[in-house]
């Protein structure tokens, strides 16, 4: 059992350092599971960590999945089949660049939420979901045989407020759950995160990326009885659409990690393998003078192994490093992923988005328009819809918090779009305090022509992630309301729009390319190897492969195609595209080259 005695760590009464890296089984199919883990193994790694995503395991209040790409059971048992421990962070926030941070986007539909707090309801929820995971891992805690050596209490805390009850709670949780391997907190390397984020008798970790032989002093000044340990060592970053693709070199790495092991430190490198956002699982940022920024599909991170888990030049360094610190003979490495190329895929029929709301979307109808979370949805689209009766002059239409993208339609026919991510909309309460502040160009209401008799007002909302970390987290998706001047528009029909049942679609040939729209080809191959999908001459949309949704792409880029592993492959394929604001031809290309830009 991992001990901390006279500031070291202790693994059955022996001196031991952890050298972890971060793979989450989420990010990664199953199928690929003990292949990652077994590279980690081989490059002298003795630690795997994982967080644990509270919102997919707990789709539904009370309702939950460990299943699948969920089995954080099985993903255990395999890590520790090839020799490795376990790190677990179970939150019940994450950050991870994941939605929400981890947490389920119900969570949103009472109006009052308060996270991360000693807010009763909330806490409600922490406790079941608690109640359900931790049973769950108590038979993979080192002390009754299996490979967990620590877990942690929260995530980050420090970045985000200072309720110590809370972190108490959280603490006395995991205790009562039967967890008894050693807990930690892990904050960044300052002392106003430290002070926010710590308890004094939690062991305490660093997250840092930069300055490993110097970046534990800050530590001198609070109470930590254990050796040093960075759990996030930031070895890359993470993407945002119309940002850059991040890259390290990788002797920069080296030299970094030389610095934890020369002076005697444990470390977690984030990420070991990064995977990929399937779905709709990615998250969003929204800080102070850059708005929202939502991440991208690929959570590539510049990581030891690429999102498909091939090897890097930084792999085999670091390799090299920790096989000769540890005087371990390296083992022989398993083959890189096998990469195929299909070619040209023509999307044969079509299927309208609005000739299928019936189909695909539940249909409500509420006074004033609520945002998706008030439905109970989690992900995708949701389409308001009025009717304005009457005669009216000429007048400004605003369209009040698009989260977070706008198209609006009169009579059916597309009005104009508006996008969150050039504009950051502060909410007033009155018309006048409507503030559109300006970040790449210049926003305004639009006009509404002048009406005698009645008009059909749409809004279709397309969603991206939720914003997973600081001050803006409750990032409920939709709309709050729809102004014509000073007049407050009510009465809709709301159709909610998860896109998670595309197999009721009708399809037919008389869709416009501009209007949103759903195209399906299919392509065979008797190949199980990985591959890409390359959306060239396409807008902004998701793809599904054999049902399965790889998640989202748009031609701002950084990120230019989506990763196809080839588990999901058969022999005949179906691929389903969605795409707004349209596209110059029906076809795709797969090839087994990655754009990441």
């Amino acid at each position: 059992m991992l001990e901390i005695k006279s500031k070291k760590f202790y693994m059955d009464s022996k001196p031991f350092d952890i050298y972890s890296g971060a793979m989450h089984y989420f990010r990664t199919v199953p199928e690929y599971w003990e292949d990652r883990l077994t590279k980690l193994k081989a490059a002298g790694f003795n630690t795997v960590e994982t967080y644990v995503c509270w919102n997919l395991h707990e789709k539904k209040p009370g309702e939950f999945d460990f299943s699948g790409i969920l089995d954080i059971e099985k993903y255990l048992e395999i890590a520790q089949k090839v020799g490795l421990y376990a790190i677990v962070r179970p939150g019940p926030y994450i950050c991870a660049e994941w939605d929400f941070g981890g947490l389920p986007a119900w969570l949103l539909k009472d109006k009052n939420m308060q996270i991360r707090c000693m807010y009763p309801d909330y806490l409600k929820c922490v406790e079941r979901f608690y109640k359900e995971l931790l049973p769950r891992l108590v038979p993979h805690l080192e002390s009754h045989g299996g490979n967990i050596i620590a877990m942690q209490v929260e995530n980050e805390y420090g970045s985000y407020g200072n309720d110590k009850d809370y972190l108490r709670y959280v603490e006395k949780l995991t205790r009562d759950c039967g967890i008894d391997c050693l807990l930690f907190t892990s904050d960044e390397n300052t002392n106003n995160m430290i002070s926010g984020g710590s308890l004094p008798d939690i062991y305490k970790v660093l997250n840092f990326g930069s300055r490993s032989r110097t970046a534990f002093n800050v530590l001198k000044g609070f109470e930590n009885d254990g050796p040093n340990m960075c759990g996030e060592f930031w070895c890359g970053w993470f993407d945002h659409w119309r940002d850059k693709h991040h890259t390290r070199n990788s002797l920069e790495i080296v030299n970094e990690i030389k610095g934890f092991i020369d002076n005697g430190a444990s470390f977690n490198i984030y990420m070991f393998h990064g995977g990929t956002n399937f779905g709709f699982t990615a998250g969003a940022n929204h800080n102070q003078g850059h708005g929202y920024e939502p991440t991208v599909t690929s959570y590539d991170y510049c990581a030891m192994l690429t999102e498909w888990g091939d090897y890097t030049p930084a792999y085999h360094a670091v390799r090299k490093l920790l096989c000769e610190k540890q005087g371990i003979e390296p083992p022989e490495l398993p083959e890189s992923p096998k990469l195929q190329s299909i070619g040209k895929v023509e999307l044969t029929e079509t299927a309208s988005l609005f000739e299928n709301l019936d189909n695909i979307g539940e249909k409500h109808h509420v006074p004033v328009p609520e945002e998706m979370e008030y439905f109970g949805q989690n992900f995708g689209l949701i389409y308001y819809e009025t009717t304005l009766k009457g005669n009216y002059n000429a007048s400004p239409m605003y369209v009040k918090n698009v989260h977070d993208f706008a198209e609006v339609y009169f009579d059916g026919e597309k009005k104009t779009s508006i996008d969150r991510t050039l504009y950051s909309v502060e909410d007033k309460t009155t018309l006048k305090d409507v503030i559109f502040k300006k970040k790449k160009g210049e926003s305004s209401p639009f006009l509404m022509p002048a009406l005698s008799g009645e008009r059909k007002i749409g809004v279709l909302v397309d969603t991206m992630g939720r914003v997973n970390y600081g001050v803006n987290m409750l990032d409920r998706k939709g709309i709050s309301d729809i102004y014509l001047g000073i007049q407050r528009l009510m009465n809709y029909d709301v159709w909610t729009l998860p896109l998670d049942n595309l197999d009721k679609l009708k399809y037919s040939s008389s869709v416009k390319k501009d209007e949103p729209v759903f195209l399906k080809g299919s392509f065979k191959t008797d190949s199980k190897a990985d591959c890409f999908i390359h959306l060239d001459g396409f807008n902004r949309g998701c793809v599904y492969i054999n049902g399965f949704n790889l998640g989202r792409f748009w031609k701002v880029g950084p990120q230019k195609s989506l990763y196809i592993p080839g588990t999901l492959l058969k022999d005949e394929n179906e691929i389903i595209v969605f795409n707004i604001g349209g596209y110059s031809k029906p076809t795709v290309s797969i090839t087994d080259k990655h754009n990441l830009g």
